[in-house]
């Protein structure tokens, strides 16, 4: 079974087409600046061979789509009923997966919702304290997101450390534009950093972190801003951007600016790498230990910066960066030196094999 998984951003759009089970790559493609998904599908190169289902990276649709499914017009209803919580990703998905209805009539849709691997926190780890009403009807909760991410660094990193998955204590972090981490025991995740929405946790390029609800509604009340101007600053100009004042908030750009003497951006890089840190030791309180620490997304796998800052001063917990097999390799690999009682891996994370080995559990099923 050949299936498509798209990768979906505001104006672009990534695939891969995977051969399954086995996970061949029998095609890629990435195509920029789009102004309409149907013309982006169009252009889909698939050299050749057939696509018999497509299967979405999903983003949030509540307490009810946990998991993976066919797409229907009650996935379609949910995913409209939360794009409030998140904006950036709800009203993509929405729009593309009506594209691929219409361009690829007859082909099953899936949906293999980020929220998934989480499913298996504990309610204590899961539960806010809000009033009961907020909860049991209109599902307020912590979610987490990069699912697909964090499961695949669960199988993965074991493999690279030769240690037994079932009884592996692990810290996997997702850095990158959109960064989040769990703390995974035993394969499953049991806390996260993101909550309701993909907007809470670490720090986001342009999405602000953890942030005290009164302070948002302060600054409505104070200057009389509606609730669209609200989303449109938080999503756009918050987190490192927010930060540093450098717009885009990509690490990469705030890495230069700090080396030419910026100081808001020396500031916001350490604001990141103080959370990522101070996560990192609430996690192996919450596991009673921790035996591995994962880096990947964009920073955590090409910043061998950030994962030397990220770690210093956590030798206490066994950590043992190697200095060299962190700055000079490459590939999926341990950067932690021989004797660590932790290990430290980085690599390259597999979002689109997650999904596609979800989605042909679902339709061979």
């Amino acid at each position: 079974m050949n299936i498509l998984v798209p990768n979906l951003g505001s104006t672009s759009l990534k695939y891969q087409l995977l051969g399954m089970p086995g996970g061949r790559v029998l095609s890629q493609g990435r195509q920029e600046r789009l102004a309409d998904y149907r013309q982006a599908i169009r252009g889909i190169d698939t050299q050749g061979a057939s696509v018999d289902a497509v299967a979405f990276k999903a983003v949030h649709a509540g307490p009810r789509y946990r998991g993976t499914f066919r797409i229907d017009e009650a996935v379609m209803a949910a995913l409209e009923e939360y794009l409030p919580a998140a904006p950036a990703h709800n009203a993509i998905y929405l729009t593309a997966i009506r594209a691929f209805q219409a361009a690829m009539p007859g082909v099953p849709l899936v949906a293999a919702f980020e929220t998934e691997f989480h499913a298996t926190m504990p309610e204590y780890a899961a539960r806010y304290g809000v009033p009961g009403d907020w909860r049991e009807l209109y599902g307020v909760r912590r979610y987490g997101f990069h699912g697909a991410s964090h499961r695949y660094v669960s199988e993965r990193v074991p493999e690279l450390a030769g240690a037994d998955p079932a009884r592996l204590r692990l810290i996997s972090c997702h850095l990158g534009g959109s960064s989040s981490m769990c703390a995974i025991n035993g394969g499953r995740s049991v806390d996260t950093t993101m909550g309701f929405s993909p907007q809470s946790g670490l720090e986001n390029a342009t999405r602000h972190g953890d942030l005290d609800v009164f302070a948002v509604l302060y600054m409505m009340k104070r200057r009389g801003w509606e609730l669209d101007e609200v989303y449109a600053q938080l999503t756009r100009t918050g987190g490192l951007a927010g930060l540093s004042g450098i717009a885009g908030g990509d690490v990469r750009d705030l890495e230069i600016a700090m080396a030419q003497g910026n100081e808001e951006a020396h500031l916001a890089l350490d604001a990141f790498s103080y959370q990522v840190r101070k996560t990192i030791g609430a996690y192996a309180a919450a596991m009673g230990g921790v035996d591995a620490i994962a880096f990947t997304g964009g920073i955590g796998e090409n910043s061998a910066r950030l994962r030397s800052v990220c770690l210093a001063g956590l030798e206490f917990l066994g950590i043992d960066l190697d200095a060299e097999r962190n700055e000079r390799g490459s590939g999926d690999r341990i950067v932690s030196a021989d004797g660590s009682r932790v290990a430290v891996a980085a690599l390259r994370t597999n979002e689109e094999l997650v999904v596609a080995r979800r989605a042909y559990g679902i339709l061979t099923a």
